[in-house]
């Protein structure tokens, strides 16, 4: 493991946008962070003081329920919304199950949004516990937060590329595809790397990652000069570069590999914000200076990231069928 960290940026500038100094500042450590090493911490990230906890405590109580019960929203019943619960070993990354259970949610969308009249997977309605009244509110709260922090964090990341502060709003990301998940990884056996391992080595699709975490640990990075911890740090948002900034930016930010290896023995409880495209935007190159090759090497997934893709939902349709392949037919053909 190397024993580099990463950057703490207090991002409060970006949600105020009031004082251009620090606004350029915040910016240029973002982009240097993002250039080196696709993740760094976000304080002042604006969520309130209480909603963290209050999603912690109710997400406890709904994985602690009988699987039986837990059930009842499973996933093969979120239907084209793909949102709902599964159960340890139920996602795939890279072909292999992890070491976690989740409840996959989003953006609570109505039957009169045009994007469900018209459709589109990966958007509609959230399944919820009757159990766990608390659950709702909880995560609506978390989410409203957490998203205004995503989109001071695409000004600054806007800015950091010398485009104005509402070039991804005014376009990209006008009608973001938010995705968010409550992770639980259980107390488990031992690897042979002396933890459990909850998710293999991988990178995210979109644009952003907000994620909270427990005080558990477990998040690895893999940096150009190897593996480093990422410890939770309070106060503090964990931030990460999808697949989708490395393309949009031909290269000069990084989507870095990362996996969670739970060594603490007992339940660790992680809750990322997916801050990606709009569904139906393609997604090309931006008109700024400086395609970055050879920088890393050959990718864990020997994916090209600057080959052309179509639209982000399609693109994001053919990965996703790979984390839930059982789920995947049923999804797609009901288009």
């Amino acid at each position: 493991m190397s024993s580099a960290s990463l950057p703490v940026i207090d991002i409060a500038p970006l949600l105020r946008m009031k004082d251009a100094a620090a606004v350029a500042e915040t910016a240029r450590q973002i982009g240097a962070a993002a250039g080196e090493f696709g993740f760094f911490y976000a304080a002042g990230h604006g969520i309130g003081a209480g909603v963290l906890p209050d999603l912690l405590d109710a997400s406890r109580a709904f994985f602690a329920l009988p699987e039986a019960e837990k059930a009842g929203i499973s996933m093969d019943k979120g239907g084209t919304a793909w949102r709902g619960w599964f159960p340890v070993a139920g996602e795939l990354t890279s072909g292999i199950p992890d070491l976690k259970e989740g409840l996959y949610l989003g953006e609570e969308l109505g039957p009169d949004d045009p994007r469900v009249r018209d459709g589109l997977p990966l958007h509609g309605a959230n399944l919820w516990p009757d159990a766990v009244p608390a659950l709702r509110p909880a995560v609506e709260a978390y989410v409203a937060d957490a998203t205004r922090a995503g989109e001071a964090l695409m000004r600054g990341m806007a800015l950091s590329l010398g485009l104005q502060a509402d070039h991804f709003a005014d376009g990209l990301t006008r009608h973001p595809t938010l995705l968010f998940r409550v992770f639980h990884y259980p107390a488990v056996g031992a690897s042979q790397d002396g933890g459990a391992f909850g998710v293999g080595e991988d990178s995210d699709y979109g644009l952003l990652t907000l994620l909270a975490q427990d005080d558990k640990g477990g998040l690895e990075v893999r940096t150009r000069d190897g593996w480093i911890d990422v410890p939770p740090i309070d106060g503090a948002l964990v931030i990460n570069v999808g697949d989708m900034f490395e393309r949009l930016t031909s290269g000069r930010f990084r989507s870095a590999p990362h996996r969670v290896v739970n060594r603490s023995g007992v339940s660790r409880y992680s809750f990322p914000l997916f801050f990606d495209p709009d569904f139906t935007a393609p997604v090309e190159p931006l008109p700024i200076d400086g395609r970055v090759t050879g920088g890393d090497g050959p990718r864990w997934d020997d994916v090209d990231l600057h080959a052309e893709i179509g639209t982000y939902g399609e693109y994001l349709l053919g990965k996703v069928s790979k984390v839930f392949p059982e789920l995947a037919g049923t999804t797609l053909a009901s288009r």
